[in-house]
């Protein structure tokens, strides 16, 4: 018998993402993989009542139609002052078929004259850790509070990075670079929670006959 690496399927078709999460787990001895190879993953409806309850709908659906370990998240942004949105809702705020730019904008309108001091914002991401048979094995959260800046600044990262500001910093996430982001970010924040769970998971590879 041979053994092959663990592979470990990411939950998203989002480049960006998935670089992200890459990055955050590549010390792992695992292959990581999107959904891009897998023709059967199709996304499940995020009927959910909470973030926590899509992560798992989404870890359960890809790992029963990849038959791998699937990692999935779902992620929200809540505006204290906007009551909370666009929460649930965060990757599709201005439509179904808007893109990040489109969510930015209308973020951005709805904060349409409202000062500084009270855009306060909190991202929550969700992880929830699936096995080969669709089998929810961990889960955890991780939070990370700023504001929502008046304008975008900054040019890397994805999604609403470039109007999510760290107060402390004076930085938003598309100013930071991946290396302060990833250890900062409640994406960050998440993996270190779920990684103890993650490094066993990578010490069992799959088996193959020579």
């Amino acid at each position: 018998m041979t053994t092959t690496p663990l592979i470990l399927v990411l939950g998203t078709t989002n480049a960006g993402k998935f670089r992200e999460f890459a990055e955050l787990l590549g010390e792992l001895p695992c292959e990581l993989r999107s959904l891009a190879g897998f023709d059967a993953a199709r996304e499940p409806d995020e009927s959910g009542a909470s973030l926590a309850e899509n992560a798992r709908i989404k870890a359960v659906a890809y790992a029963r139609a990849t038959g791998c370990w699937t990692l999935a998240d779902d992620t929200g942004l809540f505006v204290d002052a906007l009551r909370g949105e666009p929460g649930l809702h965060t990757a599709r705020y201005a439509g179904t078929a808007a893109d990040a730019r489109a969510n930015r904008a209308k973020l951005l309108a709805a904060l349409d004259g409202i000062p500084l001091a009270r855009r306060m914002a909190r991202f929550e991401c969700a992880l929830a850790l699936a096995d080969a048979r669709g089998a929810i094995r961990a889960e955890t959260t991780g939070i990370c509070r700023g504001r929502i800046g008046v304008a975008e600044s900054g040019g890397s990262g994805f999604g609403y990075d470039p109007l999510f500001e760290l107060p402390e910093y004076h930085l938003t996430f598309a100013e930071l670079g991946a290396a302060a982001k990833n250890r900062l970010s409640h994406r960050g924040r998440a993996i270190e929670a779920l990684r103890p769970w993650l490094v066993q998971v990578a010490k069992v590879p799959s088996m193959e006959s020579t």
